[in-house]
């Protein structure tokens, strides 16, 4: 795995990155000229952040994060797996939960406290399998497992080649007739490598599209 840019006198911690991706490629090199510095930081409660993920599924942004909060407030506070196992369906569906998201929320518990989940392991592991073992995960999609690596762990490197924000932002800022395809989109995005993560950050950005939920 890639490790994070570390900070120095003067610099701050992605500034490697933008460096990098600024001399491999001219509209990034705009981008950062514009939005920089990055601000990615890494959220340090990944269990809530797969709750919020689950939650926020086919919602609006207003919408999820009331429930959220609701959600929040029904556990006694920041949500833990063992509070969720004790927490009666009846709550869950009274804040406006559906029993769809509630089974997931459910397995989301009982695959962390089983240890199934290696939150602690992730930072060490390569994507692919972090992927995989978020993945098998009721609920939790390819993108929803790429936007944790992203966000709760700051992998520096990972491309969310589905991601509806970035195709139109690769789109706009490339002036490209058509929206990109993923071969399209990996071909554009292959000199950012070892930064895909903080150049997807700038295009997102660029179109103030940073989910709420991360």
């Amino acid at each position: 795995m890639v490790s994070t840019v570390k900070t120095g006198p003067g610099r701050y911690h992605w500034q490697a990155a933008d460096e990098h991706l600024a001399a491999a490629d001219p509209v990034m090199a705009g981008l950062i000229s514009r939005f920089a510095p990055c601000t990615l930081n890494s959220r340090h409660d990944p269990f809530a952040l797969l709750c919020q993920a689950v939650i926020a599924q086919q919602l609006s942004s207003r919408a999820a994060m009331t429930i959220y909060r609701r959600f929040c407030d029904s556990l006694g506070g920041r949500p833990t797996a063992g509070r969720l196992a004790e927490t009666a369906d009846d709550s869950l569906r009274a804040i406006g939960l559906s029993r769809q998201k509630i089974a997931c929320l459910r397995d989301l518990a009982r695959q962390t406290l089983s240890g199934y989940l290696r939150f602690a392991d992730y930072r060490q592991m390569p994507p692919g399998e972090v992927i995989a073992s978020l993945t098998a995960v009721r609920g939790i999609g390819l993108w929803t497992a790429q936007m944790f690596l992203m966000f709760a762990i700051n992998h520096p490197d990972v491309l969310p080649g589905n991601d509806l924000g970035i195709i139109k932002a690769v789109q706009q800022h490339y002036r490209l007739a058509d929206r990109p395809d993923r071969q399209r989109l990996e071909a554009i995005a292959d000199v950012w490598r070892p930064y895909r993560t903080i150049a997807c950050w700038y295009l997102w950005r660029s179109t103030d599209d940073l989910s709420s939920s991360w």
